[in-house]
């Protein structure tokens, strides 16, 4: 995941598979004092990208840190909505 002006760019599938590098990664950035998650790279989801929103703004939350989602697939704000945590991505 590359950090570039605070902006954390994840890409590709945020699924079971890739979760627990994906949430390194996301933490890395954090540290990296990304503020901002752009999610159009991101090809695909289920409910473990959930998962990881939710931690990455945990961590977020623990440092006092603010973090927003922009570019929020339509799936992932279906899966929100399914589960009712869309005020968490929007």
């Amino acid at each position: 995941m590359r950090v570039e002006d605070a902006v954390a760019y994840p890409e590709g599938a945020l699924t079971l598979r890739e979760a627990s590098l994906t949430l390194r990664e996301g933490e890395r950035a954090l540290v990296e004092g990304a503020a901002v998650f752009d999610l159009a790279g991101v090809t695909q989801v289920d409910s473990s990208a959930l998962s990881l929103i939710l931690s990455w703004r945990r961590q977020a939350g623990a440092r006092q840190q603010a973090l927003t989602f922009r570019n929020v697939p339509d799936s992932l704000h279906s899966l929100a909505r399914l589960y009712g945590l869309a005020d968490l991505i929007d």
